[in-house]
C-alpha cells in the first residue's frame, strides 16, 4: 500500500517534468557569450592575450570594423555611416580606448596616387568619428593602400579592397599600466549594463498592468 502511493505521488512529478522544456532556465538570459569577460580577464592575467588584443577581438567581434567605398572616392556613403555609427557608438564605451584607421585602395591606379586616395579614406572616417563627439586624439588615420593588403588580388576596379578598417590600437595616456592585466575593470560597465536589462517576461507584466487612458 505504501509502495503503491509512493508511485502515485511520484507520477504527476514525473509528467510535470516531462512536460517542461529541455532548456535550461539560464539559456533564456545566456546569448553563447557568458563568462567570456572572465575568460580574457584570465588569459590576460596569465600573459596569453594582451589588454590591446583582448578588446581588438571584442570590437572586432561585435561590430563590423569595414567600410568600403565607391570608385576613386573617400566619400561616405550612407551605407557606410550606419556601419561608423555602430563603431562610434562602441569606441564611446571606452573613453580609456585608441584606435587606428586603415585606409585601403583597389589595385587600379599608380602606387603613390593610391596612397594618397587610402589616406584620405582613413581621414574622412577619423572626421565622421570626430562629429560623433569622440576626441581626434583617440584616433589616428594610416595607410595601406591596395597594393599591399588587396581582400582581392585583381587589378581591375574591386569594390572590396576600397575599404578602410578600424582597429583597437592601445590605450589613452597613463592609462596603459592601469588597465593592461586588469581588463574586467573595462568590461565590469558591461555588466553593470545588463543588469538593467528588463527580462521579456516583465516587460510583458509591466505592459498588463500599465494604467490606461
Amino acid at each position: 500500500m505504501t509502495k503503491m502511493r509512493s508511485t502515485i505521488l511520484v507520477a504527476p512529478l514525473v509528467l510535470a517534468l516531462a512536460g517542461c522544456s529541455d532548456r535550461m532556465a539560464s539559456s533564456e538570459i545566456n546569448d553563447g557569450s557568458f563568462g567570456n569577460a572572465t575568460m580574457n580577464n584570465s588569459l590576460v592575467h596569465m600573459g596569453a592575450v594582451s589588454a590591446t588584443q583582448a578588446l581588438g577581438q571584442r570590437f572586432a567581434a561585435e561590430v563590423e570594423p569595414t567600410i568600403t567605398f565607391p570608385f576613386d572616392s573617400a566619400a561616405l556613403t550612407p551605407e557606410s555611416q550606419m556601419v561608423l555609427s555602430a563603431q562610434a557608438d562602441w569606441i564611446r564605451q571606452f573613453p580609456e580606448v585608441r584606435f587606428r584607421v586603415y585606409g585601403h585602395t583597389d589595385l587600379v591606379g599608380s602606387t603613390a596616387y593610391n596612397k594618397a586616395l587610402g589616406l584620405r579614406r582613413a581621414k574622412a572616417v577619423v572626421a565622421y568619428f570626430a562629429s560623433q563627439g569622440i576626441n581626434p586624439s583617440r584616433l589616428e588615420a594610416l595607410v595601406s593602400y591596395g597594393e599591399t593588403r588587396p581582400v582581392i588580388p585583381v587589378s581591375t576596379p574591386e569594390e572590396r579592397n576600397r575599404r578602410t578598417v578600424t582597429e583597437v590600437s592601445g590605450f589613452v595616456g597613463g592609462n596603459r599600466m592601469t588597465l593592461n592585466g586588469k581588463y574586467a575593470a573595462i568590461v565590469f560597465r558591461e555588466y553593470v549594463a545588463g543588469a538593467k536589462r528588463v527580462h521579456p517576461s516583465n516587460r510583458v507584466i509591466a505592459t498588463q498592468v500599465a494604467p490606461g487612458g
